[in-house]
């Protein structure tokens, strides 16, 4: 709710990046704006890779369930993440209507399907002389353990699963640029698909709890799917396959997502030179009108890292991972200067919190706090820890974000200005921050993309800088 606050207030393809800028104290816009934009790409660009090897696993997986003696290799689950990478750019490469018209089936299609699913498996379930259809409240409100840590701890681990679920619902705020009545129709969409989303997936979590017989079994399976597994293990054969099929799909449509938020970020940041290739990167497609080099340059680094497969499934579950902690840091990051540097001078938009947004502010940047140290934790300590359990996040997040780090201080803090933003988005009393110019209202139905003919004729945009 937090961010979709500052959404309303300032919605742009820049999004966490741009607000971080603009509510930053005099004098460190630029810096909150390049730890924040880091992070928050390193987010976007691992989500579609992510979420594309899960579903090429649950293809394959579906493909084993179909020929038992068959058992999918690394180079085939790569290969078919690399095609439906590929299959994804295409989508997101398309004009912004199209667009708009697929993520639009698709946010259907998940919605219904999963309504479909939390009713089919209750109703599937068969139970055995061994174990009944549905475990009783008390055995599945109990708290299975399967850390060395307290119990406490254990429950707060186990939320890097659902942080890592739910760490899109800033799609919204990168694709505002892209719709009308942006500054009530995106935030709207955040609370929509936080709320929604977050119910629904409790249901489904309820349902999974009360019918799972083995939950080793189920992450041990050869199918390498824990999904698929536990629907063998819990009904027949072919309804398995049927909500196996209806899951696939809904990834389909999840990944697309993924890749097209990203693209709007990359293209976000490019504007203002946050990577090498910034003025290729930041290009606008004359045909479409919309970021199709950031899309592409996105496509590559994934494939890239995809290629951590071959490594193991330590290696790989690092794409996981650092996605959950990497999103709540850019989370966080602006809706901490807001409630703690800010105040009241902080400019509403349409949509507000009012008497709340500080309150919930505080309880978000405390939930983070807290999460942070825990989301680094392995699952064992002590002599039981090994380099193949070791809970590598802290490297693979931390190492990039300390380079970044190191290059603002050796080089990028002499030419990153920060992005270019919209006098009207300053705070109150920080004028002393205007710089020459002024960028179209990001209210209007035409936004940046809309600029894209100066861009494509290599003109200067007006704009304003933060310093």
């Amino acid at each position: 709710m937090g961010m979709a606050e500052l959404c309303s207030s300032m919605p742009t393809s820049g999004g966490l990046y741009y607000a971080a800028a603009v509510l930053a104290p005099p004098g460190y816009g630029p810096f909150a704006a390049w730890v924040t934009g880091w992070s928050n790409w390193i987010v976007q660009v691992t989500g579609a890779p992510s979420v594309d090897y899960a579903l090429s696993a649950m293809i394959l997986a579906s493909a084993s369930i179909t020929h038992p003696s068959y058992v999918p290799k690394d180079w085939q689950v790569f290969l078919l993440t690399v095609l439906v990478m590929i299959i994804h750019a295409c989508i997101s490469s398309m004009p912004t209507l199209w667009i708009a018209r697929f993520n639009a089936y698709g946010s259907t299609m998940n919605m219904i399907c999963l309504f479909i699913v939390i009713i089919l498996i209750p109703a599937s379930v068969t139970g055995s002389d061994t174990h009944p259809k549905f475990f009783p409240s008390k055995q599945v409100w109990s708290i299975q353990n399967g850390t060395d840590w307290p119990d406490g701890v254990a429950v707060l681990m186990s939320f890097i699963a659902i942080i890592w679920t739910m760490s899109g619902y800033d799609a919204p705020f990168h694709l505002s640029e892209e719709c009308s009545n942006a500054s009530i129709a995106a935030p709207r969409a955040i609370v929509m698909t936080s709320g929604v989303g977050g119910l629904a997936g409790w249901a489904l979590q309820l349902v999974v709890a009360y019918t799972v017989v083995d939950i080793t079994e189920v992450l041990d399976s050869d199918l390498g799917q824990p999904w698929a597994s536990y629907l063998i293990e819990v009904m027949p054969k072919n309804t398995a396959l049927a909500i196996l099929s209806i899951t696939i799909v809904c990834g389909f449509f999840m990944g697309q997502g993924c890749m097209v938020a990203a693209s709007r970020v990359t293209f976000a940041y490019a504007r203002d030179d946050c990577f090498p290739f910034s003025s290729w990167i930041k290009r606008v497609n004359k045909h479409t009108y919309t970021p199709v080099n950031a899309v592409w340059f996105n496509t590559v680094i994934g494939i890239l890292l995809l290629l951590l497969i071959f490594g193991g499934t330590v290696a790989i579950g690092a794409i996981f991972s650092v996605g959950a902690i990497a999103a709540m840091v850019a989370f966080t990051i602006p809706i901490f200067i807001r409630v703690f540097f800010v105040g009241d001078r902080f400019r509403r938009g349409p949509w507000h919190l009012g008497k709340f947004s500080k309150p919930i502010g505080c309880c978000a940047c405390a939930f983070i706090l807290v999460m942070m140290p825990i989301l680094c934790f392995p699952s064992v300590r002590g002599n039981d820890l090994t380099a193949e359990l070791m809970n590598w996040t802290v490297v693979v997040y931390g190492g990039p974000m300390i380079m970044v780090t190191i290059w603002w201080f050796i080089s990028a803090h002499k030419w990153f200005k920060g992005p270019k933003i919209n006098v009207e988005h300053h705070m109150l009393g920080r004028e002393e921050g205007l710089v020459e110019g002024v960028e179209g209202s990001s209210d209007s139905e035409t936004h940046s993309y809309p600029s894209k003919k100066a861009e494509l004729a290599d003109e200067p945009v007006p704009t304003t800088e933060i310093k």
